[in-house]
């Protein structure tokens, strides 16, 4: 893993260097050393799951055999425009969100100097996907294929990321909106598209097939990015449409409705701390228990019914990576 990770780390280098010599713009010093700041501190300092995840997912479809060096770059390259996808979101979400910290450092924004000269590095960020496609994947039969992908993803990340954010606008904030099915769509377009799709489907159009024969995949992908969503964050301050919350007022008494209604969405540590205790009265760990082997169980269902053993592979890969998080 190791070097899987040290080869694809080089990549970023050499995609990077592409960009800063880009010949559609005439490069200034000042330009130039401006855009590597801002991509060293916002692409690469992640996990890089999902980038990896395409070459992880590449090998298993071509199921067992060398890649060539090509291969390793372009599906590399691939997994890049994921990550860059992933950076561009992330720098405009925390302005929205007028976050501090973000992976223990301070957001982009709160840099000094480029406050809100992070909007633009975000446009820039967005615009460098479809410059590296261009120079990697031009003369590729998949070329267009995977530049609808990549705007279709994007159009569904913006568009969770929407009904997230005006659910959760100051003054209107009103727990009795939260669904199961409101929290699902959230989760469905906000993250699992780019975060577990995207990889599976880059992969899918580098060894030659149409996504259209595999909305299968799609829907299994999203359902494992929806579980994975209610494993994390418990999103009480922020009040957030979050699968605890949506559970605890399906369960609760008019009583702890109540008691929910007057303590979710502030941020003083007591209120919290009394949705922490509703959270435990309710049982909701044991909840959570019962529906993750339920999901699990679904999951693996369907994916053996799939026809081909080395999707079935990629799928299973997934499903291991968020199954064994918190075991």
């Amino acid at each position: 893993m190791a070097d899987l990770k040290s080869t694809f780390l080089k990549v970023y280098s050499v995609l990077k260097s592409e960009l800063l010599e880009d010949p559609a713009f005439e490069w200034t010093d000042d330009s130039r050393q401006w855009v590597e700041r801002m991509l060293d501190y916002n692409v690469p300092g992640g996990k890089l799951n999902r980038g990896l995840s395409v070459i992880d997912s590449y090998k298993l479809l071509k199921e067992g055999k060398e890649l060539t060096e090509e291969e390793i770059f372009l599906a590399s390259s691939l997994g890049w425009c994921i990550e860059w996808l992933q950076a561009y979101f992330l720098v405009l979400d925390d302005i929205m969100d007028n976050s501090h910290t973000r992976r223990g450092q301070p957001c982009w924004f709160r840099v000094p100097k480029v406050g809100l000269i992070a909007a633009n590095d975000g446009i820039i960020l967005r615009n460098h996907i479809p410059r590296i496609l261009r120079k990697h994947f031009r003369n590729k039969p998949y070329y267009v294929d995977l530049l609808d992908l990549f705007n279709e993803v994007e159009f569904q990340t913006a568009s969770g990321q929407m009904i997230d954010l005006i659910t959760t606008i100051e003054g209107e904030k009103d727990l009795s909106k939260y669904t199961l099915s409101l929290h699902r769509r959230i989760v469905q377009y906000k993250t699992a598209y780019y975060s577990f799709y995207l990889s599976v489907a880059c992969a899918l159009l580098m060894s030659g097939e149409q996504l259209d024969n595999h909305i299968d995949v799609k829907n299994i992908l999203v359902d494992m990015g929806i579980y994975f969503q209610v494993q994390i964050g418990t999103d009480i301050e922020d009040f957030k449409c979050s699968w605890l919350v949506v559970k605890a007022l399906e369960l609760c008494n008019e009583e702890q409705k109540k008691a929910l209604h007057e303590n979710y969405g502030k941020p003083d540590p007591a209120n919290v701390a009394k949705v922490k205790a509703l959270y435990k009265e309710l049982d909701l760990q044991g909840v959570f228990v019962e529906y993750e082997s339920k999901s699990y169980e679904k999951l693996v269902t369907s994916i053996e019914v799939h026809p081909s053993k080395a999707v079935q592979a990629v799928l299973k890969s997934f499903l291991g990576k968020i199954y064994k998080r918190q075991k």
